[in-house]
């Protein structure tokens, strides 16, 4: 793997690799960084929804179809692009599945666990070693509220969560053997929004798509370490750290 080091960011572009823009919260993060004069590549496994989002501004996007299940090509796509671009300052990782498995079906706990802990603990390290190499940059990933606890009608999509917040957090402890303080990791932490992601019947707090990614990209510009979206999930949080597990096991 041939990374760039200590590069010099270009203050007249900024480049971004958006994984899972083909649709939901990384399709409207991408159309934001737009506006904020980024180069982004942007990545999903559907190659027409790209195209289609490309088409809106064809000049600031790169397309670049793969599924992040496939973790031999992950690595293959992510050194093209890191050669194509030279540097990059920001990466979102918005791909992953939720699946409703209450019978436990082998298939779809494989799915989840291929997609949110192999497939993201994959773009998490060639992240974090590209901007050690480069000594800048900040990865984001979606992770969500349900990394607190645990669900009997999902089992692995809340238990891949929880893993990713700890490996985001593991990261960013080492980040801090970075010196220079320029590498930043940010840990995004949905409720409910209004994506194909979202689990289950007569949901409440269902923030818009719109919403959502408004408070996700003003965290993201502040660098922050972790937020609850939207803020009125802090509450919730706070609720789930403490209820004890005997009274979740009766509620949920």
């Amino acid at each position: 793997m041939v990374f760039i080091t200590n590069a010099k960011i270009n203050n007249k572009m900024k480049n971004a690799i958006v994984f899972g823009a083909s649709s939901g919260i990384g399709r409207q993060l991408a159309t934001y960084l737009v506006e904020d004069g980024y180069k982004i590549v942007i990545t999903g496994r559907r190659q027409d929804l790209l195209e289609e989002l490309k088409s809106e501004h064809p000049e600031s996007f790169i397309v670049k179809a793969f599924d992040v299940q496939d973790l031999k090509e992950t690595g293959f796509l992510f050194n093209t692009i890191v050669t194509e671009l030279k540097e990059v300052h920001l990466i979102i990782h918005a791909s992953g599945i939720g699946l409703v498995n209450e019978v436990l079906e082998w298939k779809k706990e494989l799915e989840t666990i291929n997609t949110n802990v192999l497939g993201a603990t994959r773009i998490y390290n060639l992240a974090f070693n590209l901007f050690k190499a480069q000594g800048f940059g900040h990865l984001v990933s979606i992770s969500s509220i349900a990394s607190l606890r645990g669900n009997r009608f999902a089992p692995s999509y809340f238990a891949s969560k929880a893993y990713q917040v700890n490996y985001l957090e593991s990261l960013y402890f080492k980040s801090k053997e970075i010196k220079g303080g320029k590498v930043h990791v940010t840990d995004i932490r949905p409720g409910f929004v209004d994506t194909r992601m979202a689990l289950g019947d007569g949901i409440f707090w269902m923030a818009s798509l719109e919403k959502a990614s408004r408070q996700i990209y003003k965290a993201i510009k502040r660098k922050r370490r972790r937020v609850y979206i939207t803020k009125r999930w802090n509450l919730i949080a706070w609720v789930l750290k403490i209820v004890p597990s005997w009274l979740m096991k009766k509620l949920t």
